[in-house]
């Protein structure tokens, strides 16, 4: 049996061909891909052939946000049946190593995650009619929401994993750099937790808005000034009790410091290089600087949040293309002014 899916051969090089799809084992099942949202990492792949010294050096089916129905189930498969629509995590840790056996399966020595290139051979992804996943992988969706909103799974866990990180946030003001599809979850997700204000930053008044249907309760375009530095934001020492720094952009983090209250916490969610940090101001407030990495428990909440409209994920779905298009998508996702997440469909 074949499949059609999408394969990155090297910079540029995005190719729509067919792969084969192996034999189904007895604890796994057969499903058929709806749809699958294109990330940031997959432009990376996509755009630069990979990111800082991870290269794409064989060809490697993208892709790691997807949701689709159940064709067929192995013979020790219970809790599943043929029909059911179901979001797929991505992640597969050996439930073997130390950090597995300690609970933090993120951090898994010997992890495979769909569509990535850490390691050779490379995982291969999910962008593919057809994939054969272990039931552990599979949370069900139910027949309400769309397949393209059941594949926002994988990053509402990754925003949920992220709120995790900070603790408790009844009450809270809240800041959330960066409202790309990451920080507008990360903003869903901080309201559901509790938090009183959730003020939402971007250079791009599009992705403010869709901060705003997403739960901001007030947004600020960074590209005009005072930005963070109003008086409001760093007067007596600050108003913000927690950061989640979504952009990856070393200056960010320099930026948010003065607007964060004493004994403030910074989620460091956005991935970047080496960057200067104001230790003495760290100290000073007493900052707890946290980072924050995939996800594992928060995969089956995301999926029940969304599956029971608790966390409304439409808002951040601005295109579908069919994958025979799916150059054209890689694309268009790429052009951060006008698109937050653009998914791939496979019907």
């Amino acid at each position: 049996m074949e499949a059609k899916a999408c394969v990155l051969h090297g910079q540029k090089d995005l190719r729509v061909e067919t792969v084969p799809v192996p034999e189904l084992l007895p604890t796994q099942v057969l499903v058929r891909i709806g749809a699958g949202g294109i990330c940031g990492s997959d432009l990376h792949y996509y755009l630069d052939g990979g990111f800082g010294v991870v290269r794409v050096r064989e060809p490697i089916v993208l892709g790691h946000e997807v949701a689709g129905t159940i064709e067929q189930v192995g013979s020790e498969v219970h809790r599943l049946q043929r029909g059911d629509r179901v979001a797929l995590s991505p992640s597969r840790p050996c439930g073997k190593c130390k950090f597995c056996q300690e609970g933090q399966h993120q951090h898994c020595l010997d992890m495979w995650f769909y569509g990535s290139a850490m390691r050779t051979p490379h995982s291969q992804g999910a962008f593919r009619e057809l994939i054969v996943a272990e039931v552990s992988q599979c949370e069900p969706v139910g027949n309400t929401v769309s397949l393209g909103e059941a594949a926002c799974t994988e990053p509402l866990s990754v925003a949920l994993h992220a709120i995790g990180q900070a603790e408790d946030l009844t009450g809270k003001r809240v800041l959330v750099t960066g409202s790309g599809p990451i920080g507008a979850l990360v903003v869903a997700a901080a309201r559901y937790a509790g938090a009183l204000e959730v003020v939402a930053t971007d250079l791009h008044d599009a992705a403010l808005k869709k901060a705003t249907e997403m739960g901001a309760t007030r947004t600020v375009n960074v590209s005009i000034e005072p930005g963070l530095k109003a008086e409001e934001f760093t007067a007596d020492k600050g108003y913000f009790d927690v950061v989640f720094e979504c952009t990856g952009v070393g200056a960010v983090l320099k930026d948010v410091i003065p607007a964060l209250r004493p004994r403030g916490t910074i989620v460091q969610v956005g991935v970047t290089g080496e960057v200067p940090i104001p230790i003495g101001v760290i100290v000073g407030k007493e900052i707890r600087l946290v980072g924050a990495f995939r996800f594992h428990t928060e995969y089956a909440l995301a999926a029940r949040l969304i599956k029971e409209g608790r966390i409304n994920v439409k808002p951040i779905i601005t295109a579908t293309l069919p994958v025979d298009r799916a150059v054209e998508a890689f694309e268009l996702a790429a052009d951060r002014r006008s698109q937050m997440k653009v998914q791939l469909s496979f019907a």
